[in-house]
Parts: structure tokens; C-alpha cells; sequence
């Protein structure tokens, strides 16, 4: 596939070749951009804000209705290229094409939606014969950096807002799966965006990514993915708006009075869908100890139950890790927990990308599979005796994106929801649970600001405060 640059479709001598995770075969490559790719880019977005800044409301919310009844229309084709460049089963895929569906149609509705208010300047001393208002403007130039986990909707989370807003934007999708997102950006100029607003850099980030970020022509970054790469961009950005989804290592509290055989079902699908490469994914489950050994029976039951394996076979529940070497490194953190006197429970084998589904108990909190965000198919188990001890445990890490609890006592839940570090909390639910109209983002390592499209409408535009000074009056 070719790339979107300044209006056309460029390939170029150097290409990536796109893999299959599952075994190892080439889908297809895509062109490896360059330094000079990035300026080029960049000086388009600039002349392409111009061009956005301009488009009516309307404009804007029919490009992305257009666009959003081309995926409909192509949901298939669509979820088939998710679920061959990533780790995602067909059923996953579909179900992360339908979102974008639905992402896209959120954008266009809350396109129209962007308003202001009027601001009483009488209210101090001196502001007497004055009246005004603010409203909110385009940004400008949006950078949209995304990752391979969600390799469609999440494109979709960055466009769609950006273009209701009236901004332009380069996007640079994850190495690994540009699939998706070049069909998506296919779709949008199908629907009619004007030629300079969408610019779709394909290549590796170690190469384009840093002149990217740096460049004072880029007014916002929008970026989800690891921390380390967040951190670097914090430096490297300069004076600019930054919007960052960075991960997790999500907890999940399950009380004595909690339905347990939901609670594990839930659990282990949060687990372990796609393949646990997940930034809400259920990574550490603290259990009342009175319902402790039930709930470890249930979650190795259904765990059992996980079939694993190709992809595309709609009975396949769980397919492979992004890349072999992705599972070894979760291979060799279980290996790591099983040393220090962790127990496997289940799973903890591998052959080849595909990383069978674990769970574990006894893990230490030395252990880096405790620690760190394991983004892989294995979950911790954990007792404890108090609501105290569980919230003080939940809250341990430097992490706070999503949590859950499960428990049927209001008291209980609220004092669980209101106690835990989270920007989301799920009751009675797994960690793994997003709408996409809601505000989405995590506080300490998980992120700076909001997604999820309202909010992200915020993140994009600025307020611009109007006043009128009227002598007469």
C-alpha cells in the first residue's frame, strides 16, 4: 500500500514489509518514509489547516458520516486486514470495526456540538458597557501517533475528533500494523476530505518519529502507547498541547458477596482478549479470601476453556502476540515470577508467537510481571482480607487507567469506586470495558488528558474569548 502525502499516494525505493503475527507471512509493505518525508508532510498540514479551519460544521460532520458508511459498508474487508496485521481474532476484529463505525459517527454529531458561552464582563468593577463571549477554535496542526493494539479504532479516536474540530493532522500509525489506518485514510478521502487535511506517514518511528514531535508547526500531540516512548516525547515536544494514553496494569478488586463465576468469566476475558495486549486489560486481581479458592477454581476453568490459535477461525478465541518476540519477553517474566516462588496455575507455554493464556498466584511484588505493565496474556491472583488492604494493594503501582470491582453491596461499591486511583472505574465488570463517547485516560504513569470524542473535541480546540466594548450602551 502507498502512503498519503500532500495530496497523493506516494510509495517509496526503501518499504516495510507488513507480517502476519501468526505466521510470520507478508501481508503486504507499505513505503518506509523519511527526514524529508516529515517536512514534507508537515509543510502540507500546515497549508491543510487552512483548508480544515475553513470547512463549514456541516462539512465536516458529512466527511465523517461519508467515511464512517464506507467502513460499513467494507466491515468485512475492514476486520479481515485487522486481524491479519495483528494479534486480533476475526471475532475481535469485527468488533473493533463496528466501533469504528461508531467512533466516527460520534465525531460527526458532536462536530455540531461545539459551542461556547457568553461571559458577563459586568460582573467586576470595569467591565461596565461590555459584552462578549468565548468560543472554541481549531488547534491546528494534530499529530496522531497509535499503536498496533487497535489498529483501526484507535486511528479513528484521533481523526475523527481532529477533523470535527476543524483541524489538519499527520498521522503516524504503529510500524507493525499501517494496514488498517491507510485503508481508513482511503476512506476518508473517498468521502471527500479536502486533498492537504489528512497527511498518513508510514515508517519507523526511531527514524521519523523525533522530528515529528519536535516541530513547532505541530500545535497538539496526540499519542497512545508505552511509557517510555511518552516520556521521550514529553522532552522532546516543546510548547505544545500533549495528549497521551500511556497504558497500565490494571487492578481488579472481587469481593466476598460478588457473583464468582461472573466475576471469573468477566475476568478472563479481560484478561486475555487480544492476547492480553491490552492498555485495560485485567492484570491483577486481589480476591476477599473467603471466596478466594472459588474464584481461582472458576478463572482456571474458563481459562481452560480459551482456545488459541489461527485467527481467522471464528472459533479461535485468543491468536498470537504482535511478534515472537513480544511472547518471549512474557515467556521470561513468567519464567522470572516462577523463581522468585510464583505458582503457575495454568498456562505459561509458547510456541512461537502464540503465548498460551496464564494465570498466576504467589507472585511476588519484586516480580516484573507484578510491577510493570505485562501487555500479554497472563493475570495475578492475590488474597486479601479487607477492604483497607485491597484498595491499599489496587493502588500500589504508579499506574491508574481503569479498575474493577465485583461486589453486590452498594456501601461496599462506592466505597471501592471512590477509593481506587483510576480515570475509569468498572463495577461488576472487567477493567476491559470502554465506550467510546466516554471520557477516556488515566492518571500518574497512564496519561495526560482525555479521550473518548467530546473530550477529545476539548483536548483539540481552544477557547477564544470575544469582547465588545460598547461606549454607548
Amino acid at each position: 500500500m502507498k502512503m498519503l502525502l500532500a495530496g497523493s499516494w506516494v510509495d517509496r525505493d526503501k518499504t516495510i514489509e507488513v507480517r502476519d503475527p501468526f505466521d510470520n507471512s507478508v501481508i503486504d509493505t507499505v513505503p518506509r518514509a523519511s527526514a524529508a518525508d516529515v517536512e514534507t508532510a508537515l509543510a502540507a498540514a500546515v497549508k491543510g489547516f487552512e483548508a480544515a479551519r475553513k470547512m463549514a460544521v456541516y462539512e465536516r460532520a458529512q466527511v465523517l458520516l461519508k467515511t464512517a458508511a464506507i467502513v460499513q459498508g467494507r466491515l468485512e474487508e475492514f476486520a479481515v486486514t485487522i486481524a491479519r496485521e495483528g494479534s486480533k481474532t476475526i471475532r475481535e476484529a469485527r468488533k473493533e470495526a463496528r466501533r469504528c463505525v461508531n467512533t466516527l459517527t460520534i465525531s460527526a454529531e458532536e462536530a455540531k456540538r461545539i459551542s461556547g458561552e457568553t461571559i458577563p464582563f459586568d460582573s467586576f468593577p470595569g467591565g461596565e458597557k461590555r459584552v462578549g463571549y468565548y468560543q472554541r477554535v481549531p488547534i491546528g496542526v494534530v499529530l496522531a501517533i497509535t499503536p498496533f493494539n487497535d489498529p483501526l479504532n484507535l486511528v479513528a479516536h484521533k481523526l475523527g475528533p481532529a477533523i470535527a474540530a476543524g483541524d489538519s493532522v499527520v498521522l503516524k500509525p504503529a510500524t507493525v500494523t499501517p494496514l488498517s489506518a491507510l485503508k481508513l485514510t482511503e476512506a476518508f478521502v473517498e468521502a471527500g476530505l479536502p486533498p492537504l487535511v489528512l497527511q498518513t506517514l508510514t515508517g519507523h518511528g526511531a527514524e521519523i518519529g523525533d522530528a515529528l514531535v519536535a516541530d513547532p508547526r505541530v500545535r497538539m500531540i496526540s499519542f497512545t502507547g508505552g511509557l517510555d516512548a511518552g516520556q521521550r516525547i514529553t522532552t522532546l515536544a516543546g510548547i505544545k498541547k500533549i495528549g497521551m494514553e500511556l497504558g497500565s496494569n490494571s487492578p481488579v478488586i472481587v469481593w466476598n458477596d460478588a457473583d464468582v463465576r461472573w466475576a471469573a468469566e468477566s475476568c478472563v476475558s479481560g484478561a486475555f482478549w487480544a492476547a492480553g495486549q491490552n492498555c485495560i486489560g485485567v492484570q491483577r486481581i486481589y480476591v476477599h479470601k473467603d471466596v478466594y479458592a472459588a474464584f481461582r477454581d472458576g478463572m482456571v476453568e474458563a481459562t481452560a476453556k480459551y482456545k488459541i490459535g489461527d485467527k481467522m477461525k471464528e472459533e479461535t478465541d485468543m491468536g498470537p502476540m504482535i511478534t515472537e518476540g513480544e511472547a518471549k519477553r512474557v515467556e521470561r517474566w513468567i519464567a522470572e515470577a516462577k523463581q522468585a516462588g510464583a505458582k503457575v496455575l495454568i498456562g505459561g507455554g509458547r510456541t512461537g508467537a502464540l503465548m498460551q493464556p496464564t494465570v498466576l498466584e504467589g507472585v511476588p511484588k519484586t516480580a516484573t510481571i507484578h510491577r510493570e505493565e505485562v501487555f500479554g496474556p497472563t493475570v495475578n491472583l492475590y488474597p486479601v482480607a479487607t477492604v483497607e488492604e485491597a484498595l491499599a494493594e489496587a493502588n500500589s503501582l504508579p499506574f491508574g487507567l481503569h479498575a474493577a470491582l465485583f461486589t453486590r453491596d452498594v456501601d461496599t461499591a462506592f466505597k471501592l469506586a471512590l477509593g481506587l486511583d483510576a480515570g475509569g472505574v468498572m463495577i461488576n465488570d472487567s477493567t476491559d470495558y470502554r465506550l467510546d463517547s466516554m471520557p477516556f485516560g488515566g492518571i500518574k504513569n497512564s496519561g495526560l488528558g482525555r479521550e473518548g470524542v467530546k473530550f477529545s473535541l476539548q483536548e483539540m480546540t481552544e477557547p477564544k474569548v470575544i469582547c465588545f466594548y460598547l461606549p454607548t450602551m
